[in-house]
């Protein structure tokens, strides 16, 4: 299990995003206020942000908990983005992956983040692994069920999906495949952010014109956060936030 959060709109220090608010993701990783499975989120860390004029996102990524970086908080104290995608992890299963098995996971212009679990991974998605070509499943960046999941939604993405499409379509074949898993997916591009309620907890923040993050749990008791009901896509951009309810996977 993890946590997550996306923001786009105005140039802000990463700090003011996840170490500032009281209940932000640094304080998260140790104090979740709704994570439902699991609490402490120490099994690695990351942030990926861009940068004006560069589609491609920088990334900072960990394998230890992020309260234990010294380096994290110089960083968040002065990188400043218009867009950002952050997480703390509570691993699924134990691994030796490290750092590469924290996200945000990441390809061309696309941040991407899973909080929640593949249920019976890793026998269960055996087949959705077979169906991706030999080349992106040997890619992988680590050997994780989000790995996989980042996996199968890249490929969508590079046949030409809308982030949206890409990211639904990929819980439908996961649920059906694994059903009881917890798929609160969240994908960035610089512009838009994606993300799925399919499990556990999601939450917007939206200040029409000018940002919106969206999040696992609010990180302050700001009364503007909204939930976003379970079963749900969400598609956002600064200006904009459509919700649009998810099927149900086949009994």
């Amino acid at each position: 299990m993890c946590r997550h959060i996306a923001y786009v709109g105005a140039a802000t220090a990463l700090g003011k995003l996840l170490v500032e608010p009281p209940h932000g993701l640094l304080h998260q990783s140790w104090a979740p206020r709704r994570q439902a499975y699991g609490t402490v989120n120490a099994d690695g860390f990351g942030v990926g942000w861009y940068a004006d004029g560069d589609p491609v996102p920088a990334r900072y990524r960990r394998a230890g908990p992020v309260w234990a970086d010294r380096s994290f908080a110089d960083l968040a104290r002065v990188v400043r983005s218009g867009a950002v995608l952050a997480a703390v992890r509570d691993a699924t299963e134990a691994g030796a992956d490290g750092e590469a098995a924290a996200a945000p996971f990441a390809a061309g212009p696309w941040l991407f983040s899973h909080n929640g679990a593949v249920k019976g991974w890793p026998g269960s998605v055996a087949t959705l692994a077979a169906a991706l070509p030999t080349a992106e499943l040997l890619s992988l960046e680590a050997r994780c069920d989000s790995a996989l999941v980042w996996a199968l939604v890249l490929h969508r993405l590079r046949a030409g999906d809308e982030p949206g499409r890409a990211l639904a379509e990929t819980v439908y074949d996961v649920a059906e495949a694994a059903p009881a898993s917890r798929l609160n997916l969240l994908l960035a591009d610089g512009t838009t952010v994606a993300a799925t309620a399919w499990g556990d907890t999601l939450w917007y923040l939206h200040e029409p014109g000018r940002s919106t993050v969206v999040a696992s749990e609010p990180y302050d008791d700001d009364p503007r956060w909204c939930e976003v009901p379970d079963r749900t896509l969400l598609v956002a951009t600064r200006t904009d936030v459509l919700l649009t309810p998810l099927k149900e996977p086949p009994a």
